[in-house]
């Protein structure tokens, strides 16, 4: 029951900060480096898909551990390795294989990872904690 209180609190933990990051704080970034490859609306299907499983995942690898051992810090920093992972992925793929894919985004998207996946790992913890 944990786990799944720790899934949907970190589902919308990282919708929340995801939306703040992608649609105000790094919205004109993005759009300056990938303005002719950018959808007019996003697919909102392969978003959800995207949004349910790595919201699994960060359970999976940072929160599940965290709570075995009653160690937020488990959490913050697992989920922040899973961020560099997972966005450092899709990064250096586009990189590597799409051309014109910008090196200023690189960098920016998976320090951005780190974070979000970070702190909604940490968040959920806290807040599965709080409801059990």
């Amino acid at each position: 029951m944990t786990n799944a209180r720790a899934y949907v609190a970190t589902l919308i933990l990282f919708l929340a900060i995801d939306a703040l990051w992608l649609g105000v704080v790094a919205r004109a970034f993005y759009v300056a480096q990938l303005g002719p490859v950018l959808r007019e609306q996003p697919n909102l299907f392969a978003a959800g898909l995207f949004y349910l499983g790595y919201a699994g995942a960060i359970v999976y690898f940072a929160i599940a551990p965290a709570i075995a051992r009653s160690d937020w810090a488990v959490a913050a920093r697992n989920g922040a390795i899973l961020g560099l992972v997972a966005y450092g992925t899709y990064e250096l793929s586009n990189f590597a294989t799409l051309p014109g894919w910008p090196l200023a985004i690189v960098p920016v998207d998976m320090a951005w990872g780190m974070v979000a996946t970070g702190a909604s790992a940490a968040g959920g913890f806290f807040i599965a904690r709080r409801l059990s």
